[in-house]
C-alpha cells in the first residue's frame, strides 16, 4: 500500500466503475477526468488501445479499461469518462463506464487481494476497501499496462506529433 497516497495512514481514491464492480486509483495518480471525445483509431495497437485523442495540443493514448481486464464491450454512454493518468511517467486516458466520487479512506479497511477477487487478473489489483456495504477494488496502475507497451505508446505518440 506504499505507493497510494495516504497521510495520517488515510487513503484518497477516485472511485470509478466498469460494469457492475467499482473500482478506485490513486488520486495523485489522476491528472484530470474528461467527458467522452472522439478517438483517433491506431492501426495495429493491442486490442484495448481505443486510439488516440488530441487533449489542448497534446496527444494521449487512450485504454479501454474494459477491454483491458477482459470484460465485456459496452457502447460509451454520456456516463462514460476519459481519465487522463500518469502511469509510469507517461500520460494516459483510460475509458472507464462513470466516475464516481473522490474518497477518503483508512487504510486499514483494505485487505490484500483474495486469491479470486473479481473478472479481472488479480495482477493489477492491490487490494480490496471494504466500507459498509461495499467492495472497492484497488487497481496499481504502475502494473496496468507492461513497460514494452509504454514504450510503444511513447513512441507512437511522438510519430504523430511530429
Amino acid at each position: 500500500m506504499e505507493t497510494l497516497a495516504a497521510a495520517d495512514n488515510i487513503l484518497q481514491l477516485v472511485t470509478f466503475s466498469l460494469g457492475n464492480e467499482e473500482y478506485a486509483v490513486d488520486i495523485l495518480k489522476v491528472q484530470e477526468i474528461n467527458r467522452m471525445t472522439e478517438i483517433a483509431k491506431v492501426p495495429n495497437a493491442p486490442h484495448y488501445v481505443e486510439g488516440l485523442i488530441n487533449l489542448r495540443g497534446r496527444v494521449i493514448p487512450v485504454i479501454s479499461l474494459r477491454k483491458r481486464f477482459g470484460l465485456k464491450e459496452k457502447d460509451s454512454d454520456e456516463r462514460s469518462r476519459i481519465m487522463i493518468m500518469d502511469i509510469q511517467g507517461i500520460t494516459i486516458g483510460l475509458v472507464v463506464d462513470s466516475v464516481s466520487e473522490v474518497l477518503r479512506i483508512p487504510a486499514a479497511t483494505v485487505e490484500p487481494t483474495p486469491p479470486i477477487a473479481s473478472d479481472i487478473s488479480t495482477e493489477f489489483i492491490k487490494g480490496i476497501a471494504k466500507l459498509d456495504d461495499r467492495l472497492i477494488i484497488l487497481i496499481d496502475m504502475d502494473r496496468l499496462i507492461e513497460k514494452s507497451e509504454t514504450t510503444a505508446m511513447v513512441e507512437a505518440t511522438k510519430a504523430i506529433e511530429e
